[in-house]
């Protein structure tokens, strides 16, 4: 358990946001284990169907995600005001909605999973082995949501770490399940969905028995189980504000998507790999944004509002600093390690999926202010304006998928993010500094932040 209302902010949101950082690295890295041994046993059209398939998991599961950090958004207030009956209550409130969004979500998905294929125009020859992938990771998406859903409760507390440690020893797990199911067990991309799901299972599992034994005043007692109409209000609203959030940005993504699908598999193959790259030199910028989140909501909840604005300068600089080494790496390394991970030395795949990465990485200084920005709001309980932000960039992304991507081809996407990145990132500086004065002023009256 950590308290982030005292203490250095700068060394309280680096210590936090590390060990999320960390967690998520290892997420992309048996993802991208994943893509390393379908490339090499079965070949870049295994490579092009994950990848094709890469933004619907995106966004279902991360609207899951993204309604479950929202919830736990409500607990780190509660948390930082000292009140563990309210503390409970929405951890209840979360389980109750969690599962009863994700049984929707899996339904709908499993009716409407085909169709949605042929709107992005999968391509014919790895049509049936994106569905038979992607229809595996919808079918248990429940998995992936209670495990951000306890994970979210630890993090709301203070414990980043743990959730780091669970991620490391599934992250093995899924490892060795993916060399059985594919290599020894010949299952194909399947092998691949299967283990990521067993992993996930195994991590939910860790995190209640450590729940169960280090943090038992979070479970909620018999009486605390009746949440109020009010209190699932309040967690939905909060929840549907990070999910909005998510699923607006891969809306935006899918359609783009529907662009690429439009040049090719070797295109397709391309764009994963650079992607996959692209995904973990961003992830400090996440666990930085999820730091701030909790860091402003229990400042919120505990009433400091003198340490909000000296946290989001500090882990800004952080990000900065590691965007320097983004760009070097996108310059540099990215041919080689592009190829490591298509499994493949083809020329057009590695000199694409390089532009990519050098067109990109230069923008990482502003995509720094933007996530930090955006999930602070959100700590805030500020809702509107990083919604909005989301639908810029989706908005944006829709330009590019119907006019300057035919115009441009690929060149289109690539500078796609980069002009949207800045759109987004004005918005958000200017909604932080509209409401800057009223979060010094006027913390007696937490209410007035939730609307």
């Amino acid at each position: 358990m950590r308290e982030l209302t005292s203490g250095n902010p700068a060394k309280m949101i680096f210590t936090f946001a590390v060990p999320i950082a960390l967690g998520a690295l290892f997420q992309q890295l048996y993802s991208m284990i994943d893509t390393v041994i379908v490339g090499r046993t079965i070949g870049v059209e295994a490579i092009a169907a994950l990848g094709s398939t890469s933004y619907i998991s995106n966004l279902i599961i991360g609207f899951m995600s993204g309604l479950t950090n929202g919830f736990a958004i409500v607990t780190a207030r509660h948390f930082g005001a000292g009140d563990e009956v309210k503390m409970r209550r929405s951890v209840a409130g979360t389980i109750f909605l969690g599962l009863a969004v994700s049984a929707v979500f899996t339904i709908l998905s499993m009716i409407f999973l085909r169709p949605f294929l042929r709107i992005l125009n999968t391509p014919e020859e790895i049509f049936e082995t994106s569905y038979s992938y992607i229809s595996i990771i919808l079918l248990f998406m429940t998995a992936a949501m209670l495990y951000n859903m306890s994970a979210g409760v630890l993090r709301a507390v203070g414990d980043s770490v743990t959730p780091l440690v669970f991620l490391i020893i599934s992250s093995f797990l899924n490892i060795g399940l993916d060399l059985l199911f594919i290599v020894k067990l010949s299952m194909g991309v399947r092998g691949a969905a299967y283990a990521t799901v067993v992993s996930q299972v195994f991590s939910f599992a860790m995190c209640c028995v450590y729940i169960g034994i280090r943090f038992p005043y979070l479970i909620p007692r018999k009486e605390e189980l009746k949440v109020t109409a009010h209190e699932l209000s309040e967690l939905m609203a909060m929840g549907l504000s990070l999910a909005l959030m998510f699923s607006i940005v891969e809306i935006g993504s899918l359609i783009l998507q529907r662009a690429i699908n439009n040049f090719g598999t070797d295109t397709i193959a391309a764009h994963t790999a650079a992607r996959k790259i692209s995904s973990i030199l961003m992830l400090p910028f996440s666990a930085f944004g999820s730091a701030c989140a909790t860091y402003c909501s229990q400042n919120l909840g505990a009433g400091r509002p003198e340490r909000v604005g000296k946290g989001i300068k500090s882990a800004i600089i952080m990000c900065w600093i590691w965007s320097a080494a983004a760009v070097a790496v996108g310059y540099i390394f990215a041919p080689s390690i592009i190829s490591w991970i298509a499994g493949t030395e083809e020329k057009f795949i590695v000199e694409l999926a390089s532009r990519y990465m050098r067109v990109n990485t230069p923008f990482y200084f502003i995509l720094a202010v933007l996530v930090v920005m955006r999930s602070s709001l959100q700590g805030l309980g500020r809702k509107t304006i990083p919604v909005a932000s989301s639908v810029i960039e989706m908005v944006g992304k829709a330009v590019v998928a119907f006019a300057a991507a035919p115009a441009l081809g690929y060149f289109g996407v690539m500078i796609s993010e980069p002009i949207v990145w800045f759109f987004m990132t004005i918005l958000l500086v200017w909604g932080y500094a509209r409401d800057r004065e009223l979060v010094k002023a006027t913390f007696v009256k937490e209410n007035k932040y939730l609307n």
